[in-house]
């Protein structure tokens, strides 16, 4: 992250942090995180995503608690077995079905999967599949809300709306240690 143009801490307003897969940003409010976002190709693109995304905020020094959580999620996203709950989200304007399937979500442990339709299940029905993934392609949270670790029955990545799409997605379960289908990963070569 560089400090150029960059306000001292504050109660509201974004920040982009490097990471293993690459610049991601991170935004945050006075009751908590309200959105992280996976990486673009570059900073440059990343934080312009930032700024339409959040608006009326500006790019600034993290307090404490958000330097904590962006600490966390680099880790998280390196390898670490981070399960990243500590991290206090404003799910404020949240539709109340999406914050469900979140709660579920974070509670998957790093490495481990799930599929769309056991998430289903746990909601009420193998029926709320495709709402399921359908909430998880609108979160604001990813990687905070591990949407990348729940794939399609077969063990399939599934779909994946962040950029890289899912090859992003595999890349991440890689580095949880996660083989959801049972076989070495692309990656194993890298």
């Amino acid at each position: 992250m560089t400090d150029a143009g960059m306000q001292p801490e504050c109660p509201a307003g974004f920040a982009v942090f490097e990471t293993v897969i690459g610049p991601c940003s991170i935004a945050w409010g006075e009751r908590g995180i309200v959105g992280v976002q996976l990486p673009e190709r570059d900073e440059a693109l990343t934080r312009a995503r930032m700024q339409a995304s959040f608006p009326a905020l500006a790019e600034a020094l993290p307090p404490p608690s958000v330097r904590a959580a962006i600490d966390a999620t680099t880790a998280m996203l390196a390898g670490a077995p981070l399960d990243l709950l500590e991290i206090v989200l404003d799910e404020e304007g949240v539709p109340e079905f999406h914050r469900r399937v979140y709660a579920i979500a974070r509670r998957i442990r790093p490495g481990q999967t799930r599929t769309y339709g056991e998430v289903a299940e746990e909601l009420g029905g193998k029926g709320l599949a495709r709402a399921v993934g359908q909430a998880l392609g609108r979160n604001p949270f990813a990687p905070i809300v591990p949407c990348h670790r729940v794939l399609a029955a077969d063990g399939r990545p599934g779909g994946f709306s962040a950029p890289g799409g899912a090859l992003a997605k595999m890349r991440m379960l890689h580095n949880e240690g996660a083989r959801p289908t049972g076989t070495a990963s692309l990656f194993d070569a890298f």
